[in-house]
C-alpha cells in the first residue's frame, strides 16, 4: 500500500475520531481502518514538541506500507508485543528502536499478521535540546548523533526494552488519571522512557570513562565473571541489568564498569557478541539450519539476525556456512 493511499484511508475514518479523555481536547483515538486490522492509535500530545502515541491493534494480514522521503522527529519506538521491519530496523517482542531527527528515507515499512501494541514517545530536536543541550546549544558527545542536519540520513538502533522500560510502558498504558494529573504523569513517563534511551546511548557511545581507571578488585572481577555466565546461560530470556545486578550482588554501575573493563563493551553489547560468536560457530559445523541458529541464539527476528550477523563478520549467514561448513541437509523422509 503507497503512503497516500494509507492517508486516504485514514481521512475517510475522521467520523471514528473521538477524544479518550473528555476533559482533554489533545488526547484522541481513532479506530484502526477495519480493512487492515481491529484495534486503535490514540494520539496525545503533552506539550508544543513532545507526543506519545499508543498502537494496540491486531492486523487482519500482512501490511507493506511504501513510505516516501521525510523529516521526522525523533522518535522512541516500543514494542511489547509485535513486529516491524524497514529498511534500518527489525523491532520484535520487548524490542525497541530509537530513530534520530534528520531524513527518514524512501523505504518499506513491512508488518506480518499480528497482534501489535506499541507506544512511541515523540519528540522534537528543538525540544530534546531544551532538556539536554549545554548553554550554547551543543549535545553531549554521546548524544550528538541523535540530532543530524536535514539533508542526512537519520541514526537508528534497536535494543531489548529492559524491564525498568516495561514498567513505564505498562504505567503509561494503565494510567489511572485524567485531565491534568494525567498530562503531568504521562509527560513524566514519555521523558522517563526516553532518559533511559539516552543512558543507553551515552554508555553505547562514549563509555563511562570515569570509572575504567578505577581497577576492580579480585572479588568483584569474579562477580563481573558470574554475570557473563548468566547472560551467556539466559540467551533467550536474558536478565535486565537491574536483575543481572542483584544476582551478581553488585551495583548497576560496578557491573556496567567492569565489562568495560573485561570486556570492552557494554554488558548488552557483550550478549550481542556473544549470540552471534555462538552463530558462527553453530553455521561452521553445518548440522542446523539458518533459522534454527537464530533461533538457538536467541534472535526472535531472522532478518534482524542476518543483518547483525553480516555487520559482524561482512557474510550473511547462508553465504558464510556454505563457506565455511558442510551446508544442512534436511533428513530423507
Amino acid at each position: 500500500m503507497t503512503h497516500q493511499a494509507y492517508k486516504d484511508l485514514w481521512e475517510k475514518i475522521k467520523e471514528t475520531t473521538r477524544h479518550c479523555d473528555p476533559s482533554d481536547p489533545l488526547d484522541v483515538i481513532w479506530k484502526y481502518p477495519q480493512q487492515l486490522g481491529h484495534g486503535y492509535i490514540r494520539c496525545i500530545e503533552l506539550r508544543e514538541g513532545l507526543e506519545v502515541e499508543i498502537f494496540d491493534c491486531r492486523l487482519r494480514n500482512r501490511l507493506i506500507l511504501e513510505l516516501p522521503e521525510r523529516l521526522d522527529w525523533l522518535k522512541f519506538h516500543f514494542h511489547l508485543f509485535g513486529q516491524h521491519e524497514d529498511k534500518h530496523t527489525n523491532v520484535g517482542n520487548k524490542e525497541y528502536a530509537v530513530y534520530g531527527s534528520g531524513l527518514a528515507p524512501k523505504e518499506r515499512n513491512d508488518g506480518p499478521e499480528q497482534r501489535a501494541l506499541e507506544v512511541t514517545v515523540l519528540i522534537h530536536p528543538d525540544t530534546l535540546c531544551s532538556f539536554i543541550s549545554n548553554p550554547t546549544g551543543q549535545l553531549p558527545t554521546g548524544l550528538q548523533q541523535l540530532i543530524r542536519p536535514i539533508e542526512q540520513e537519520c541514526y537508528t538502533r534497536v535494543a531489548t526494552v529492559t524491564s525498568a522500560m516495561e514498567t513505564v510502558l505498562w504505567q503509561i498504558l494503565r494510567c489511572p488519571y485524567r485531565g491534568i494529573p494525567k498530562r503531568i504523569f504521562l509527560e513524566s513517563k514519555a521523558l522517563e522512557l526516553v532518559s533511559l534511551v539516552l543512558d543507553q546511548e551515552i554508555e553505547i557511545h562514549t563509555g563511562d570513562d570515569r570509572t575504567i581507571i578505577q581497577p576492580l578488585k579480585p572479588g568483584t572481577l569474579d562477580r563481573i565473571h558470574y554475570a557473563q555466565t548468566l547472560l551467556q546461560k539466559n540467551l533467550h530470556n536474558p536478565p535486565s541489568l537491574v536483575n543481572l545486578a542483584q544476582q551478581a550482588k553488585l551495583n548497576e554501575c560496578t557491573l556496567k564498569r567492569g565489562f568495560r573493563q573485561v570486556f570492552g563493551t557494554t554488558v548488552f553489547g557483550y550478549l550481542h557478541n556473544y549470540r552471534l560468536e555462538q552463530a558462527r560457530q553453530l553455521l561452521a559445523i553445518g548440522d542446523m539450519k539458518v533459522a534454527e541458529v537464530a533461533e538457538t541464539v536467541g534472535f526472535a527476528s531472522r532478518s534482524y539476525f542476518a543483518i547483525s550477523f553480516k555487520k559482524k563478520f561482512g557474510l550473511n549467514p547462508k553465504d558464510y556456512q556454505q563457506q565455511n561448513g558442510s551446508v544442512y541437509q534436511s533428513p530423507s523422509p
